[in-house]
């Protein structure tokens, strides 16, 4: 019986540390170094780079502008937020022919955070409570207004 009870305790140990260890998610599909030497700079078109390393994760913003292949790995751990631990960036452009222009690699280190938009909105109500507020409207009616539904002067 003590085995057995010795036993149990270790699966449970066990199952608590397996619960506690992180898991990685990869997401997206950047093409290998070998795959891009397929690649020739001044030759190849838009449809031989998508039929030979595959369709891209996102196009440029502009019409025919580049391929941008994307993979990022994400780190989970416990009740943290997800943390990005590696990110890879492969840009294809092209010229207006359509024909590969440049070939480069990015990885998180060549990365800075931009801000894509930012929207703030000023409030004039810095410093004033919620109560200064609602008592601060008091003096802004008239009896008039409530018993005939005459409007403000």
């Amino acid at each position: 019986m003590a085995r057995l009870k010795g036993f149990f305790k270790l699966c449970a140990v066990f199952l608590f540390v397996s619960g506690c260890a992180a898991t990685f998610q990869n997401h997206g599909y950047v093409p290998s170094d070998a795959d891009l030497e397929g690649l020739t700079v001044g030759v190849d078109t838009r449809d031989t780079v998508a039929s030979s390393i595959g369709s891209p994760t996102a196009t440029g913003v502009l019409k025919d502008s580049g391929y941008y292949y994307v993979r990022s790995r994400w780190k989970n751990f416990a009740y943290r937020a997800p943390e990005e631990i590696d990110r890879q960036v492969v840009a294809i452009t092209f010229d207006k022919a359509g024909v590969v222009e440049n070939i480069e690699r990015f990885t998180q280190k060549d990365g800075r955070i931009i801000a894509l938009s930012r929207r703030v909105t000023d409030s004039n109500t810095k410093g004033v409570s919620f109560l200064r507020q609602l008592l601060g409207n008091l003096g802004n009616f008239s009896a008039g207004q409530f018993v005939d539904g005459a409007s403000p002067r």
